[in-house]
């Protein structure tokens, strides 16, 4: 039997229950491929309160659930690089087809299908010819994870959390648990480790301003976009 690559692209940041059951039920029909989506200026990673967690750090997280099984593989390819202007308007901008260019360079496979669970997101990949399979919208997202993180941490902290940001993270989230409770039951055991290993992040972002803007409904870094 022909065996067809699923190709996910997302930002898994942080990798959270839902990530892990896509792919998981990916793997049982498909060769998988996960591309974290990566931003670069300069050679050097740009992250942000959106965007908090490095490519390395995403990397770890999903090793740790998925390393035994030779059928998934974690690639840097999902890549733009700075300005990132140059790849909108999406679709016209023949520099968002070096995106389409860099996913596949390392697909052994002649037919594949590509996932994503966003009606929006689903209509780009059509017009990039990634041929999307339908899909239903993640249960748990991950702003849903940082916006418990970042409320955790600025408890911890003794900070004001009632931030226009941390606000809009939190308009639609249960409060019945503790910010720590309830985020720990949105990851996987391995990803809440390395979330915790590296909290010094979470407080990082947790006092800052989101500096990532929206454009074509695409979001990206505002370091870099020019």
């Amino acid at each position: 039997m022909e065996k067809i690559a699923a190709l996910y692209l997302a930002h898994l940041n942080p990798v959270t229950n839902s990530h892990e059951r896509i792919i998981s039920q990916l793997a049982r029909d498909y060769h998988v491929y996960v591309f974290p989506v990566v931003f670069l200026k300069q050679g050097r990673e740009v992250n942000t309160r959106t965007f908090p967690f490095s490519y390395e750090l995403r990397k770890k997280m999903l090793k740790g659930l998925f390393n035994d099984q030779d059928n998934i593989e974690i690639l840097p390819n999902y890549k733009f690089v700075s300005p990132f202007i140059k790849y909108l308007p999406p679709i016209l901008s023949p520099f968002s087809w070096s995106i389409r260019s860099g996913v596949l360079r390392d697909i052994s496979e002649d037919r594949f299908i590509s996932y994503t669970g966003d009606k929006a997101e689903r209509i780009a990949l059509r017009f990039y010819n990634l041929h999307p399979i339908t899909a239903k919208r993640l249960e748990i997202s991950s702003s849903d994870v940082k916006g418990l993180l970042y409320q955790e941490a600025l408890e911890r902290l003794g900070k004001d959390n009632s931030t226009t940001n941390l606000k809009n993270d939190l308009n639609n989230l249960n409060h019945s648990e503790s910010s720590a409770e309830s985020w720990k039951n949105m990851v996987p055991k391995n990803v809440a480790e390395i979330i915790v290993e590296n909290w010094k992040i979470i407080e990082k972002y947790a006092q800052s301003k989101d500096k990532t803007i929206k454009i074509f409904g695409m979001k990206f870094p505002e370091e870099g976009i020019l």
